[in-house]
């Protein structure tokens, strides 16, 4: 049975849950760093968060597995000689990660599978001498290999060839600081946002705009842009009077929004994480203490709220954990890395089902780690959706097995052949050598029965005798015992109920005594108060008692009567002159000098 209105959906009923405090990770120097990003970035192996540093640049990697109190002094990955911006780990290998900096560079780093056990200042690859100030965003390809995107606030997007740590293109329509960049699901397009209030659709090979917009979002402060796995746009920002909104575009017509909302009215940049195999957008604010998430269908309005989760701290950054490293065992969807000033907070995202088994509807096929091109195809024009993996083959061994329905080879339990009736058997074998008897005659019908003798004549017949054995005589001593154990209980149960009256009507005579006291009291208080107030009411009517204090009168100024009003005047307008040539100077001054308004 279907309700009208009600919209049919499997992520309806998502909840969010922050993880118990041992799976957090404490101790760490969150960076206190204003720009507008996550700081943290997180795979199934690793988790990385950008920490306070003196002196130069530094982020901290710790082993998923690995929670709890980090080391005073741990060892870091520390080669930049400014602060780190954004870092970001590959989508097909775990221990590859990419960090970009104030200094103008970008950087590559081979973590060790083990974890980091000394502190590592040499990369792997280092990409520079193409940005001319900091650079503030870094994007992997989600389907070639090595291939890199960074931005910078020189207002340039370069496209890397991080194998050969050479440029592949750069990109400079842009008019003012970029505020974020993307690739949309197979690489072909990025979408970027700028200081200019436009949205822009580039060809990331060629830096041709394919579309853009002016004044995605009216406001002055940051926005933020993600693609969606059927080609739209999901875009945050703020409205001219400071609401924070998200809207939803076409990447080929971005004239008019597809769907325009507001949010709240706050002062945080929305960071936008989107989920490709749900087509689910969560939604983080820095600063703000919840995430909200939505659903994002081909049905209008398009862009379904579905809850928020709230705490009572901020976040400083999230992090959020590709699909492969959720836990499929107790259904979760997603994961997020909450930063704290000194720690990190999971936090878990997960539908409620009954069953046990693998829930395919939840876990379609996700982003594997083999890439779908190399470099030098994506380089020479192919195009290649990712590779997909299924996510039951990862969690095989602990999942329990789906029954199998087809190829069963037992015999039908219901398809029986029909055996004749068979003959009651007996135990006694000289009843079965005997003949059969003849057929029993017709019963004649049963006799007259006697009605019973009176009351009195029963009560004087002599008891009947019965006669038991020594098995009835333990049953019947069990029974009682039984019995006597059953009375001992129930007069147990009514003492105690009885007690527990008792308890509660000297409660009850307590409350009242405590009551008609503070009544008594509270009488006797008033009683004092009126007796006073009478009292001082008395002493105000009785004249002879109260006279009112007299104010002395203000003294009148004496003027003589010789007093000359007329030169009191010559002489005022004589000050009133003086002034006005003592303004004259100090104008001719302030104008010699250059000093004036």
């Amino acid at each position: 049975m279907s309700f009208r209105g009600l919209r049919t959906s499997k992520f309806r009923h998502v909840f969010g849950t922050a993880m118990r405090k041992d799976s957090h990770y404490e101790g760490i120097r969150v960076t206190r760093n204003s720009w507008d990003s996550t700081f943290c970035a997180v795979n199934p192996k690793f988790l990385a968060i950008v920490t306070e540093a003196a002196g130069g640049g530094c982020f901290l990697v710790l082993p998923i597995e690995k929670a709890g109190r980090v080391p005073n002094n741990p060892p870091m990955v520390a080669g930049h000689r400014a602060a780190v911006l954004d870092i970001q780990w590959s989508p097909f290998d775990d221990t590859i990660i990419a960090s970009c900096s104030e200094d103008m560079t970008i950087k590559v780093w081979v973590i060790p599978e083990k974890g980091l056990e000394e502190s590592i200042t040499e990369p792997e690859a280092s990409l520079e001498s193409v940005h001319q100030r900091r650079v503030g965003f870094i994007a992997w390809h989600p389907s070639a290999h090595n291939i890199l995107m960074s931005a910078g606030s020189d207002n340039f997007v370069v496209i890397w060839n991080v194998g050969t740590e050479e440029p592949l293109s750069l990109i400079e329509c842009h008019t003012d600081i970029l505020w974020s960049c993307g690739w949309n699901y197979n690489g072909t397009r990025i979408v970027t946002t700028c200081k200019d209030k436009t949205l822009r659709v580039i060809d990331p090979r060629t830096g041709d705009v394919i579309s853009e917009r002016k004044k995605a979002h009216d406001g002055a402060k940051p926005q933020r842009a993600v693609y969606l796995k059927d080609g739209r746009v999901f875009t945050t920002g703020f409205s001219r009077m400071s609401e924070r909104q998200y809207a939803l575009w076409d990447d080929n017509n971005l004239s008019e929004p597809i769907t325009l909302e507001e949010i709240d009215t706050s002062n945080g940049v929305i960071f936008p994480f989107y989920d490709p195999d749900n087509n689910m957008v969560y939604l983080g604010g820095k600063g703000d203490s919840n995430i909200r998430y939505y659903e994002v269908t081909e049905q209008s309005p398009y862009v379904h709220y579905i809850d928020r989760f709230d705490t009572s701290d901020p976040q400083r950054g999230l992090g959020f954990m590709p699909k492969r490293g959720v836990n499929a065992l107790q259904n979760e969807i997603a994961r997020f890395y909450k930063l704290h000033p000194n720690k990190c907070e999971p936090i878990s995202f997960t539908v409620p089902r009954k069953s046990e088994l693998f829930q395919e509807d939840l876990y379609p096929d996700t982003a594997s780690q083999v890439p779908a091109l190399s470099a030098d195809e994506w380089i020479e024009g192919k195009n290649a959706d990712p590779n997909l993996m299924s996510i039951r083959d990862e969690f095989a061994s602990v999942l329990p097995a789906k029954p199998k329905l087809a190829g069963l080879k037992k015999p039908n339990a219901l398809n029986r052949p029909k055996l004749a009736p068979s003959k009651p058997t007996s135990t006694n074998s000289v009843r079965d050598s005997a003949p059969p008897k003849p057929a029993p005659e017709p019963t004649p019908p049963p006799p007259k029965v006697e009605r019973s003798p009176p009351a009195r004549e029963r009560e004087r017949s002599p008891p009947r005798e019965v006669h038991r054995g020594s098995g009835d005589r333990t049953s019947v001593a069990a029974t009682a015992q039984k019995l006597q154990q059953q009375h001992n209980a129930y007069e147990r149960q009514e003492v105690h109920a009885r007690e527990e009256h008792y308890a509660r009507q000297r409660l009850y005579e307590d409350e009242r005594a405590r009551q008609q006291l503070y009544e008594e009291e509270r009488i006797a208080r008033a009683r004092e108060n009126a007796r006073a107030q009478e009292k001082r009411r008395s002493r105000y009517d009785n004249p002879d008692l109260y006279q009112p204090r007299q104010q002395p009168a203000a003294p009148q100024p004496q003027i003589p009567p010789d007093f000359d009003f007329q030169e009191l005047l010559e002489e005022v307008k004589g000050l009133r002159a003086l002034v006005r040539q003592h303004e004259r100077r100090i104008m001719n001054l302030e104008d010699a000098l250059g000093i004036g308004d």
